[in-house]
C-alpha cells in the first residue's frame, strides 16, 4: 500500500494500491503511521510524495467501498482523511507531491495539502469531480485549492467538475513546476533532494508563518514575521549561512 525510504533528509512515500491508489479507511490509517514515523525522525526535512502506479497519483476515495459504506462509516473515512491532510500540512517537514498521474478528488485534496506540487507534462488529469456525484469536497480541498490558486479558479474547478491537464495546472500555479516527461521522474526527485540539503529549522519556521499569517492584516504579518526571524538568529544554522557565505563555500546545515 506504502513504500517509504530515505535518502539522507530526503524522505519517500510512494503510494501503491493497484489499480489507481484509491483509498479507504485502511489505507488512511497505514499512512496515518508513516506521517508519524517521519515526524518524529529528525534528520527528515523534505517528504516526497508520490505514486508507483504509472496511470495514477490518487483517484481518491474507492467509490464501491463509499457506495457499500453506512453513513456513519463514510463519515469515518471522511474524518481519517482530513486528519491524514492536516498531518501534511502542519507538519514541521516541507512537503513535495509529485503528479505524474490522475489526480482527482481526494487524490487532488492530498496533492494541495502538501506545500508544492510538482507535475509532469503527461498527458492526465486534475480535478475535484465530487459535484458529479451529487457531493462536494469534504478534506480541505475548497480552502486548500482557493489558497493555491485563488477564488475564481478553484470555484470553477470545483462548481463544474470538470479537470484540467498538468499545462493548465501550471499555468494557473497549481503546479510549481512543469517537467517533460521523460526526464519528470528524476528532476523531481533532484529538486526533493536539493531542497532537503536546507536548513531544516529555518524552513519549519517558514512554512508555520505562511500558515499563521495568511488571512492577517500586512501589519499583523509583519509583526508574526519579525517574530519567527528572531527565533533563528542565534541557531548554528543561521551562523553557519553566514560563515560559508563569507567563506565562499557551500553550507553544511545541522
Amino acid at each position: 500500500m506504502f513504500q517509504y525510504k530515505k535518502i539522507d533528509r530526503l524522505g519517500i512515500i510512494t503510494l501503491d494500491k493497484s489499480p489507481a491508489n484509491s483509498y479507504d479507511i485502511h489505507f488512511f490509517n497505514e499512512f496515518e503511521k508513516v506521517l508519524n514515523s517521519i515526524e518524529n525522525d529528525t534528520d527528515i526535512g523534505v517528504v516526497l510524495l508520490k505514486s508507483g502506479i504509472p496511470k495514477f497519483f490518487c483517484a481518491g476515495a474507492d467509490i464501491k467501498v463509499f457506495a457499500s459504506n453506512t453513513v456513519e462509516q463514510n463519515n469515518e473515512m471522511v474524518a481519517m482523511a482530513n486528519k491524514v491532510a492536516k498531518l501534511i500540512s502542519t507538519s514541521a517537514k516541507i512537503f513535495i507531491a509529485f503528479l505524474n498521474g490522475h489526480t482527482l478528488g481526494g487524490g487532488l485534496e492530498l496533492a494541495v495539502a502538501c506545500d508544492i506540487r510538482l507535475a509532469s507534462n503527461k498527458k492526465f488529469l486534475i480535478g475535484l469531480p465530487e459535484v458529479k456525484l451529487g457531493l462536494m469536497p469534504g478534506n480541505g480541498g475548497i480552502p486548500r485549492l482557493v489558497n493555491a490558486v485563488g477564488h475564481s479558479y478553484a470555484f470553477e474547478m470545483v462548481v463544474s467538475g470538470n479537470p484540467i491537464n498538468s499545462e493548465e495546472a501550471f499555468r494557473i500555479g497549481l503546479a510549481h513546476k512543469l517537467y517533460n516527461e521523460e526526464t519528470a521522474e528524476q528532476e523531481a526527485l533532484d529538486y526533493a533532494q536539493n531542497l532537503s540539503k536546507g536548513p531544516k529549522t529555518a524552513m519549519a519556521t517558514i512554512k508555520q508563518t505562511f500558515a499563521e499569517g495568511v488571512g492577517k492584516s500586512t501589519q499583523d504579518f509583519l509583526k508574526l514575521e519579525t517574530k519567527m526571524v528572531d527565533t533563528l538568529y542565534d541557531t548554528f544554522d543561521a551562523k553557519e549561512g553566514f560563515q560559508s557565505f563569507i567563506e565562499k563555500r557551500e553550507p553544511k546545515f545541522e
